[in-house]
């Protein structure tokens, strides 16, 4: 293609979602507890928090590896892959994508985690310390590494498509989505799998964060400790799971008699902060920009866009800088958005929140609700906006927008619209 040429974009299409979360096991069943209000937040059982400053998260209940994979393979992966494997299952079933109707060569699957298979460094090295190199585990650096996940997924589903892992903290999940929309909109790939996951609810990162003094202490009340945008917030609260998406040309969906279409991914924007390598730019430039490069990606105007899913982490910084952000994008409009926090009830998911949070906007659009930020109990005039305080709302939202900003300064703001039949972009 010669310079200046315009190519016609591919429409891309959500058409499966799954999700493993501390509010769920299932989208069904975490879109009802986000819609009611429910907590995932309680006091970490998997190992003593006592020594730590920090004593709860957001866990994954009730998981059961062995209802995805074989036993052999549970052995040999670590917790951020399996529940990758899972929440991947579930968004290819839901797609109804039968393998063996599908081109490989153009099926692919991109995953985002931030931080990878801590809880097997963490056990290794114990070993490494108490017994000697030679008994480290022969799988220890392919259950390691953050690119296991797609691939482990990608000989699951035998997709040979693009294939590659995202690491950008907080926004891995939401690059990976990202990057996947971009390939399909060139004609690169018929169908990707993505999303992000991660499971770092571990002693080491746990100390490792609370030594940053990143994390909420309100232990008390674990249920009410994530509180964006509240006056009282002291920090974010761990937390862990998997959201995975099936995107899909519209062409190929179509073809394929897809069994539904949820919504229309519209519009990715990718910025960095170029400023500090945790706190956020001070003028909210990056993550403003973000949100622009999103919403003219996707061909809407500021007005377009009915809610956002904010990054909203209940830290004093992001809360009161992405505040900063909105208003610049858009305006006097800025309170006329739901801007809202689903991590009030889920934690932050670090890689996995970009995945888990986009399929909450795509459940906004097509149940005409808007999830609840819970724990708002005191106002911060810093944070004015309309953060749909403590109760969901039925309303319409035809776009919607979610921000992911990633410790180094990464910003990524994806668009999602209802989807509605007619010519290319």
């Amino acid at each position: 293609m010669s310079r200046g040429e315009v190519f016609v974009k591919n429409r891309v299409v959500v058409t499966g979602m799954g999700v493993i979360s501390p509010v769920g096991l299932s989208v069904s069943e975490f879109w009802e507890n986000l819609i009611s209000g429910v907590s995932g937040v309680s006091r970490i059982d998997r190992f003593d928090p006592s020594n730590l400053p920090s004593k709860i998260a957001g866990q994954v209940k009730d998981f059961k590896a062995e209802d995805h994979m074989d036993r052999k393979d549970i052995r040999r992966t670590d917790a951020f892959v399996r529940y990758g494997i899972a929440a991947a299952k579930h968004a290819v079933d839901d797609a109804g994508i039968k393998l063996d109707g599908i081109e490989p060569n153009r099926f692919g699957v991109i995953t985002g985690s931030g931080i990878g298979g801590i809880e097997t460094f963490e056990q290794q090295h114990s070993i490494l310390l108490e017994k000697g190199p030679a008994r480290i585990s022969p799988f220890f650096i392919p259950m390691m590494i953050a690119d296991m996940a797609a691939g482990q997924i990608s000989m699951l589903l035998g997709a040979k498509g693009p294939n590659f892992a995202t690491v950008s903290a907080c926004a891995s999940g939401a690059h990976a989505i990202g990057e996947a929309f971009r390939l399909l909109q060139k004609g690169d790939a018929d169908a990707i799998l993505c999303g992000g996951t991660e499971a770092a609810i571990t002693p080491l990162a746990m100390g490792g964060f609370c030594s940053m003094k990143a994390l909420s202490t309100r232990d008390i009340e674990p249920e009410r400790a994530s509180r964006p945008f509240d006056r009282e917030r002291d920090g974010f609260v761990m937390g862990e799971g998997a959201g995975m998406v099936v995107l899909e040309t519209l062409d190929h969906a179509l073809a394929r008699k897809a069994r539904r279409i949820y919504a229309e991914m519209c519009g990715y924007g990718a910025t960095a902060d170029a400023y500090h390598v945790t706190a956020p730019s001070p003028d909210g430039e990056g993550a403003a920009r973000a949100m622009v490069l999103s919403i003219e990606d996707a061909g809407l105007k500021p007005e377009d866009v009915d809610c956002i899913n904010a990054h909203g982490t209940s830290t004093p910084l992001n809360d009161k800088l992405e505040t900063v952000a909105i208003k610049k994008v858009f305006g006097d409009n800025a309170r006329r958005v739901a801007v809202h926090s689903t991590k009030s009830m889920t934690g932050h998911l670090l890689g996995a929140a970009g995945g888990v949070e986009f399929i909450a906007c795509v459940l906004a659009i097509t149940s005409s609700m808007v999830p609840p930020t819970i724990n708002y109990e005191n106002p911060d005039p810093e944070c004015d906006l309309d953060c749909v305080p403590n109760t969901a709302r039925k309303m319409e939202v035809k776009a919607a927008l979610t921000n992911s900003l990633g410790f180094g300064g990464h910003n990524v703001t994806l668009a999602v619209k209802k989807y509605e039949d007619g010519a290319r972009v």
